[in-house]
C-alpha cells in the first residue's frame, strides 16, 4: 500500500472533552497532519465552511449538536471518512452512527495508536476513491467498506490487511460482492459456484461461517455478511 503523506491531509476533530481534543490534536499534529478543533457540532460544521477537511474524529456525545445529527449533517454535502468517538454505554448511538453515515468508530478510552491506525486506513481508502477514473475503473475489483476483493489477482483484503481464502469461499463471496444488498438461496449460491444443480447445500453453511470468521471483525454481530433467516445470505451494503 501506497505510504500517507499526512502533511497533506486536513484533520478535524470535534469533541467537547478539552483533554481528549487537546490530546488527539498533539498525537496527530505530531504525525504531520494538519488539525483543526471543534468543541460541539455546530463549531464542527462552521470549520467545514471554511476548509477543505479530509477526514472528521467526531464524539458522539456532544452539547448544542451531538456527534450522529452532525454526521448526517455533514453528509448531505461531503464524502470524507469520519471517525466516531463513543463510550461503552454508546453502543447503540454507535451503531446508528455506522447506519447514518460515520465509516468506522474507536471506543473510549483508545490509544493513540489505535486511533492513528484508523485514520490511516480511512485516509488511504478514501484517497484511493477520489483518484478512480469511473471510465477507467477495474470492473473486477469490488469494495464495499473496508471489504475489497480483486477477480484479477484472486485477492481479499479487511481494512487494508489481506485475508486468505479458499477458492471455494473466494467464489461464493464474490458472487456475494459484486451483488452487494441481494440475497442469494443456498441453492442459488450453490448452483453458482458448482456449476450444477444443487444437492446438499449444508456444505454452503460452512463455508459462510468461514468466510465471515475471516471478514468479520466479530463475527457474531456481522457488519457485511448477513444471514436472512428463511431465505439466503447477502452482503450488507456499506455506505
Amino acid at each position: 500500500m501506497e505510504p500517507i503523506n499526512h502533511q497533506e491531509y486536513k484533520i478535524l476533530i470535534v469533541e467537547d472533552d478539552t483533554e481528549i481534543r487537546d490530546g488527539v490534536e498533539i498525537f496527530l499534529r505530531s504525525q504531520g497532519y494538519q488539525v483543526f478543533k471543534a468543541a460541539d457540532g455546530v463549531e464542527g460544521l462552521k470549520v467545514l465552511e471554511q476548509e477543505q477537511i479530509d477526514l472528521a474524529i467526531v464524539d458522539i456525545m456532544m452539547p448544542r449538536m451531538d456527534g450522529i445529527l452532525m454526521t448526517v449533517k455533514l453528509r448531505e454535502k461531503y464524502e470524507f471518512p469520519v471517525i466516531m468517538l463513543s463510550a461503552k454505554s454508546e453502543e447503540t448511538d454507535k451503531v446508528v452512527g455506522l447506519n447514518i453515515g460515520a465509516d468506522d468508530y474507536v471506543t473510549k478510552p483508545f490509544t493513540p495508536l489505535e486511533l492513528m491506525a484508523r485514520v490511516n486506513s480511512q485516509l488511504r481508502r478514501y484517497t484511493r476513491f477520489k483518484s478512480r477514473n469511473p471510465r477507467e475503473e477495474n470492473q473486477r475489483v469490488h469494495i464495499n467498506g473496508g471489504l475489497e476483493l480483486n477477480e484479477d489477482t484472486v485477492e481479499v483484503f479487511v481494512d487494508e490487511k489481506p485475508v486468505k481464502m479458499t477458492p471455494i469461499e473466494f467464489k461464493i463471496l464474490a458472487l456475494l460482492m459484486k451483488n452487494p444488498g441481494r440475497v442469494f438461496s443456498a441453492d442459488e449460491i450453490y448452483e453458482r459456484v458448482w456449476n450444477e444443480k444443487a444437492i446438499n447445500t449444508d456444505t454452503i453453511m460452512v463455508h459462510v461461517r468461514n468466510i465471515r470468521d475471516k471478514i468479520e471483525i466479530n463475527p457474531k454481530e456481522p457488519k457485511y455478511l448477513k444471514v436472512v433467516w428463511g431465505v439466503g445470505y447477502k452482503i450488507e451494503k456499506q455506505s
